[in-house]
């Protein structure tokens, strides 16, 4: 059975309060802003692209269904790609690739274009999220390794902000093309930032291993009970999580609000608390366990999806601040109790888990999409609900099987 305690083990690791731990984790905050802003560029304009194409929301969310789901299905790839050529390779190889396309999208000569485009953003993207994880795994004492995810999470809370909130503020004054040029630009600086102060990786050792070998280690890994649970947690959450804020919108645009977008984009805002919530459950998973953390993370999303039911702004806007730091705390603890259990081959691992996620956001969106265009924002409420609610069922077999391990006589 395999060990529940995480690696490296050498004293020479990254620890909190360090200038290398500073510096690595900053690294990792400014790919996460370069990859989230990337990855969600166009969710803000949805409503603009629908009116400028006459379009409806199912065909418009493709220009961030098909970037998730691309990003999901080049996510194993990415990490087979990290084992053989280094982690921050890949990761910043990633990083400007994704930056070049999106600087090209505007220029987009039609829907297609862009849809296709943004599809080939998600396959570039798709480094930044494969290798991350196991990048902190490696190179980030055990002790400091929930710190070190909660500040990464954190970072993709400031790049998701980023890429909402600025489209949104300049679609109003301009036009959707004028928008996703200025979330580009913002992206790229991000870009230069990582490349700056990512660390040369110190605990890497190449592994070019078959394809073969590789199917091998990700069949291990789905056979964990552990990691599987926590794949399919992964799914349910991003899942629920785009299906709020893509079709966010959509509701707050139309009657009986009427808000113009760049009201709505500053929403967004609201990503801080995922900013705040993703930083604090890493602390306390490092004080009070995984299993805890998660266990005030999750009902609190919940709380979060049920006050957005209302006809009410003010109870959608605290609703969603609340989801927000709910599901980003979540995130958190299960990306890190990823990197903890699977103490060897954490790259597989860790795309797993992206694969699940983006996944998630990917055929979530989708089918919440389908359900507002019938059912309007309650039934979106109730579809997200059947997802975390599968989510909280997830969390208590979690936390039965850590029980269960901890249990004396028991090889952990």
């Amino acid at each position: 059975m395999v060990s529940l305690a995480a690696a490296p083990f050498s004293n020479q690791a990254h620890r909190v309060g360090s200038s290398g731990f500073r510096r690595l984790t900053a690294a990792v905050c400014c790919a996460g802003v370069a990859s989230l802003a990337g990855m969600y560029c166009t969710q803000a304009l949805l409503p603009a692209l629908s009116a400028y194409y006459r379009i409806s929301p199912t065909i418009s969310a493709l220009t961030v269904s098909l970037t998730t789901g691309m990003v999901a299905l080049c996510i194993i790839p990415a990490s087979m790609l990290s084992e053989r050529y280094g982690r921050t390779r890949v990761m910043l190889t990633s990083a400007v690739a994704s930056s070049v396309i999106g600087l090209l999208l505007p220029f987009s000569p039609s829907l297609g274009v862009l849809i296709a485009g943004r599809a080939l953003q998600g396959i570039a993207l798709a480094g930044v999220p494969a290798v991350a994880m196991a990048y902190l795994a490696e190179e980030v004492h055990a002790s400091s390794l929930g710190s070190a995810m909660g500040r990464y999470v954190a970072g993709t809370t400031v790049g998701g902000l980023i890429g909402r909130i600025i489209p949104s503020l300049v679609v109003d004054i301009s036009n959707w093309r004028v928008a996703l040029l200025a979330s580009s630009l913002t992206t790229l600086a991000a870009t230069v930032a990582f490349a700056v102060l990512v660390p040369r990786s110190r605990y890497f050792t190449p592994n070019p291993a078959s394809t073969r070998a590789t199917l091998h280690k990700l069949g291990g890994h789905l056979r964990n009970p552990v990691l599987f649970k926590l794949f399919i947690l992964s799914f349910v959450l991003m899942g629920g999580f785009v299906s709020v804020y893509n079709y966010l919108g959509y509701r707050l645009t139309a009657q009986p609000f009427g808000l113009a977008s760049s009201m709505v984009g500053l929403l967004f805002v609201l990503y801080l608390a995922g900013t705040w919530s993703s930083a604090f459950a890493g602390r306390l998973v490092d004080r009070r366990g995984r299993a805890f953390a998660l266990g005030i993370a999750l009902p609190t999303a919940v709380i979060g999806l049920l006050a957005t039911g209302p006809h009410a702004v003010g109870m959608i806007v605290v609703g969603v601040g609340v989801f927000t730091a709910g599901f980003f705390a979540a995130h958190t603890v299960a990306s890190g109790w990823v990197g903890a259990v699977a103490w060897q081959d954490r790259g597989p691992a860790a795309a797993l888990y992206m694969l699940g996620f983006y996944l998630g956001g990917s055929v979530g969106g989708a089918l919440g999409g389908l359900v507002y265009s019938v059912g309007g924002g309650a039934a979106t409420v109730t579809f997200v609900g059947a997802l975390l609610l599968s989510g909280l069922l997830l969390a208590g077999l979690l936390m039965r099987d850590t029980r269960v391990r901890a249990a004396p006589g028991i090889a952990c």
